[in-house]
């Protein structure tokens, strides 16, 4: 997690910083709708890579926006879920959401 000081001074540029990328948004929504597993993920997020992913889900854990449980199963499972502070940003997902169905209504 970034400390104040590495942070932009602009609270927009910061949250940019942590979600402002098109696959971050698109991990957010679905983990909005309840845990997943890397691979289920994978394949909901249409054209993302297995590097992207694995980076982007790293990224959004240290910055204390998900949680990664590793189950102790043979083989292993690993579930990825929003902490406390991503539940915080599903109103910022949900104001995108309903944007977005706004203006497809316009075209």
């Amino acid at each position: 997690m970034l400390t104040k000081e590495e942070l932009p001074e602009c609270p927009v540029a910061t949250t940019v910083q942590l979600i402002g990328s098109k696959w971050k948004l698109l991990i957010l929504r679905n983990l909005l709708q309840r845990p997943w597993r890397f691979n289920e993920m994978k394949k909901t997020i249409d054209g993302i890579s297995q590097k992207v992913l694995t980076d982007s889900l790293r990224s959004m854990e240290a910055d204390g926006l998900i949680t990664r449980t590793v189950y102790p199963e043979v083989p292993p499972r690993v579930e990825y879920a929003l902490s406390d502070l991503g539940q915080s940003m599903r109103p910022i997902i949900k104001a995108m959401e309903e944007w977005g169905i706004s203006y497809k209504k316009q075209l």
